[in-house]
Parts: structure tokens; C-alpha cells; sequence
């Protein structure tokens, strides 16, 4: 296929490893990043985001038909857009090319967050959309949506993997880690973990953590950086426990985050549900916690368990692969489903 692909193609961002993914699997994509149209006064940014409209909106609505009327590519692939219009997308089904929106965040979730204003308008022109919870499937179809399915947020194969040496406790300089954003009641959970002397290292967006952790944690506990690509990779060798949380505000089943450990092929205490423990076989791929006294129970058993800990590790990683929890195998999936869709509207021309 030749697919227009519309999203943030910076390395910090999945999509840019979604369209390494299409290329892998010998797709040509013709990139159109979506991040050269942001707007640089925060106050302003703000308010247009909530309005999901302004001069940028309307520059990237008129770029993006521009770049499809020029290459007539098969597919137009959504990633993360929130203001493409309805104009724009019935302008480009007209040329005859099928659509996709891949949506992570939940627009109908808990969390209410804003920007969804003209997503929403959308979500009866896209041919397909593409999301990670079984709650969107049918809510989806509600609003109007033509078909939906569910794909895993895979790890990327060229970012997560194991150390090239493998690595002892004696390379490891974080005992209980965690790397990600302060959403729903983490810094709450990682605080009591402190309070009770546990060993834990945060890292993640700064300014995010500052506002939700103590200054005194901040001082001893966090330790600067956001930690993308190598940075991120290192962090979790670096680790002897890896956490991941759900993000319950969004209604997630699982966490990109699992995936990625497990892609690293190191060990992980995740938090327990069925999108983690169908996926992974509990004590001996992965290990789950639903209590943060559970998960002190836990990180007591394992923190002193090095063997236990790499044993658990490759088999989570062995798992990852056997079962294609990485971006090709889940964008193979997408793909397929595009598939069927243009032979029925080749069928039904």
C-alpha cells in the first residue's frame, strides 16, 4: 500500500516507530508530520486545543489534502489527530482513498479530558478506527463510528530489547523503578512505598511530578528526565524492579509501559487485570500486584531474588514475541482489516 501518514514523527513519539513498522513490512509511507503545526504561546495553545481550531488547524487541514491530491495514496492514516475535519476527511474519500484514525487515549473516558471537540465530529468518517480498550469498541459504534477494533500498543523491536551483555544486580543503580507520568494516584502509591524505606527511583516528566510529589521525595527519589529511546531502554536494564500502572482514568486494560519491559526481557511488577494477566502467565513471565500492600509483599519476595528475577524477565520477553506483542505483529492486524475494507469497496463499486 501507499499510505499518507499523519501524526508526530519525532522519535519521542510511537507513531514515528508505527511508521517504522509499515516501512518493515514494505508499505511506502509518505510521513506528514502533524507536530510542525503547533502553536508556541502556551495561553493561546491552550485555549485552541480545547477548541481544537485556530490558523494551524486550518494550515494543517489545507496541507494534508494538499500532500493527498499529490501522491493519491491507498490509505489516509490518522495517528493521534484531533483536528482533522469532516470536510477534510470526505474530501479525501472522495479520491478514493480509505481511512484510519489510531486513537490510544479514550475520548469517552473518566478523565474528560478536553480537545475532543472535532475527533468527535470525525468519528463517522473514518473507515476504520483504531483503539486499545474493549469499553471503545461498542461506545465507539454509538457515536457512529462505520468499524472499530482493538489492537495491543506494542513495544518497538528496535528500541526494546535486551542488553547486549547481560547485566547482573551489580550493573543495576535502580532498585525499584519507575519511568512514566504521575496520572491518577501513582505519586500517592510510589510515596508510601517511600515512606516505608523502599528503594525507589522516579523519573518522567518533571514539572508533572513536582506538582504531585513532595519536595523532600523530589530531592531523594527523583532522579531528572523524561528517558526516551536509550535513555528509557537503559533505565529499564538499569532497574532490578521495573512497576507499571494502569492508567484507570483512561479505562486501560494494560500499559505500553509492560510491553516495553517485557521487549527489554527484564522484570516487572505490574498492576493486576485481565489485559495483563491474559497476556502474561502470573509468577513466572511477569509478576501482578492489585494492592499496594500486595505490591509490597511482592517487592519484598523479589528485591533480594536476582535468579528469580532474570528467569521471569526472558520468560516475559519470550512471551512478547511468541505472542507478536510488538508493532509489526499488531500493525499486521490493522493492516489486514484495511484490507478487507477496500475489497468490499472495491466489490461494492
Amino acid at each position: 500500500m501507499k499510505i499518507l501518514y499523519a501524526g508526530a514523527m519525532s522519535r519521542e513519539n510511537s507513531g514515528y516507530f508505527r511508521v517504522a513498522a509499515l516501512e518493515r513490512l514494505g508499505h511506502e509511507v509518505i510521513s506528514f508530520d502533524s507536530a510542525d503545526y503547533s502553536v508556541g504561546n502556551l495561553f493561546l495553545a491552550r485555549v485552541l486545543f480545547r477548541l481544537a481550531a485556530g490558523p494551524h488547524a486550518t494550515r494543517l487541514n489545507r496541507d494534508l489534502l494538499r500532500l493527498a491530491e499529490k501522491h493519491r495514496p491507498d490509505v489516509l492514516w490518522a495517528d493521534k489527530q484531533l483536528l482533522v475535519t469532516p470536510r477534510t476527511l470526505k474530501k479525501i474519500s472522495a479520491m478514493g482513498m480509505t481511512t484510519v484514525s489510531y486513537m490510544i487515549d479514550n475520548p469517552f473516558g473518566p478523565r474528560k479530558d478536553a480537545g475532543w471537540r472535532m475527533y468527535l465530529k470525525c468519528l463517522p468518517h473514518y473507515d476504520l478506527h483504531v483503539q486499545q480498550r474493549d469499553v471503545s469498541l461498542g461506545t465507539y459504534r454509538k457515536h457512529g463510528a462505520k468499524d472499530v477494533i482493538k489492537v495491543l500498543i506494542g513495544f518497538e523491536p528496535t528500541e526494546h530489547f535486551p542488553p547486549p551483555v547481560p547485566m547482573t544486580d551489580k550493573d543495576c543503580d535502580r532498585e525499584i523503578s519507575f519511568v512514566g507520568t504521575s496520572y491518577d494516584d501513582r505519586a500517592a502509591k510510589l510515596t508510601k512505598l517511600i515512606e516505608m524505606g523502599l528503594p525507589v527511583t522516579i523519573s518522567g516528566p518533571e514539572r508533572r511530578w513536582r506538582r504531585s510529589l513532595s519536595s523532600q521525595i523530589m530531592r531523594t527519589s527523583y532522579v531528572p528526565g523524561d528517558f526516551y529511546g536509550k535513555e528509557y531502554r537503559e533505565a529499564i536494564w538499569r532497574s532490578k524492579i521495573n512497576l507499571s500502572f494502569l492508567t484507570k482514568s483512561n479505562e486501560d486494560e494494560y500499559t505500553q509501559k509492560t510491553f516495553e519491559i517485557a521487549g527489554c526481557g527484564e522484570f516487572m511488577i505490574v498492576e493486576r487485570s485481565e489485559g495483563h494477566t491474559s497476556r502474561f502467565k502470573e509468577g513466572e513471565e511477569a509478576v501482578f500486584f492489585s494492592t499496594t500492600e500486595e505490591l509490597v509483599e511482592k517487592i519484598n519476595r523479589y528485591l533480594p531474588d536476582e535468579e528469580a528475577r532474570r528467569r521471569i524477565g526472558l520468560a516475559g520477553r519470550e512471551r512478547a514475541l511468541r505472542d507478536g506483542y510488538d508493532n509489526d505483529s499488531q500493525v499486521k492486524i490493522i493492516l489486514a482489516r484495511l484490507e478487507q475494507i477496500m475489497t468490499a469497496k472495491r466489490a461494492g463499486a
